[in-house]
């Protein structure tokens, strides 16, 4: 059953459903709370909703289970960064960086939360 709710789950979010995805993913979840794949597909649908507190709140339990994921320390630091908590966004988001420096789009959103970080020190 939680499998063909993960199936189901990334299915809609492939098909850019992330609303439903997310309504089944939280079924699987509540049923495999420990299931890293689960949260992780949970955690992404709830991004793409605009979820970005309940996002965070799933890509921690996964860095905490996984501190090498650099994946969920990306996504933990994006999610973060939307909710407005630039200066834990900006820790998660070094850590990715630092793990897979050749990823391109964590370095970006790093540079960005710095950015937006420093510009707020200068508008004080």
């Amino acid at each position: 059953m939680v499998h063909g709710w993960y199936t189901t789950g990334l299915d809609l979010l492939g098909k850019g459903s992330p609303a439903a995805a997310a309504q089944v993913l939280q079924r699987a979840a509540n049923a495999e709370p420990a299931s890293r794949s689960v949260r992780e597909a949970l955690a992404r649908a709830q991004f793409d909703t605009g979820q970005y507190s309940a996002a965070a709140e799933n890509f921690r339990v996964i860095v905490e289970a996984s501190p090498t994921d650099d994946y969920a320390h990306f996504g933990l630091g994006l999610s973060l960064a939307r909710a407005g908590e630039h200066e834990a966004a900006a820790e998660y988001l070094a850590l990715a960086a630092a793990m897979r420096p050749d990823r391109k789009h964590y370095t970006d959103a790093l540079r960005q939360v710095r950015a937006t970080l420093k510009f707020r020190r200068l508008d004080t």
